[in-house]
């Protein structure tokens, strides 16, 4: 990755990679979207990438065909890993690439600790009509 160049979507099955090169970059079929991605599939404003001390995240903007994060759509903003696969549209598929320091590694792996934690109670539980399982 060039100097400049925050984070970069490599095609998957070849092509240009799409560098980032600011902290906020929005992707649509619209022109006005940083990453345009002429595609009917494509909503106008479909999603945003945004860096955030050190880490990137997505969001989905409601868009008609939806966002994949590692093979899972995404219905709120989520982070994304170095090399973590990203589906735009169901069918354009990418790799986000971006280095990390050791600020956002620590983050990073503190927020993939609290994804874990989130799975290991009920929901039950989490409202608090339900004991901790032990």
């Amino acid at each position: 990755m060039a100097a400049f160049v925050l984070a970069e979507l490599v095609p998957l099955g070849g092509g240009d990679a799409i560098p980032l090169a600011q902290d906020r970059m929005s992707v649509g079929r619209r022109r006005n979207n940083d990453i345009c991605l002429d595609f009917p599939n494509v909503s106008g404003s479909h999603c945003e990438f945004t860096c955030e001390d050190g880490l990137w995240y997505v969001r989905d903007l409601g868009s008609q065909n939806g966002v994949k994060l590692k093979g899972e759509k995404i219905a709120a903003r989520k982070v994304i890993s170095p090399g973590d696969p990203v589906i735009i549209a169901k069918s354009h598929s990418y790799t986000f690439e971006y280095k990390l320091d050791a600020e956002a590694k620590a983050r990073l792996d503190e927020i993939a600790g609290q994804d874990e934690d989130l799975f290991s109670m009920s929901l039950m539980e989490k409202a608090g009509l339900e004991k901790t399982r032990r």
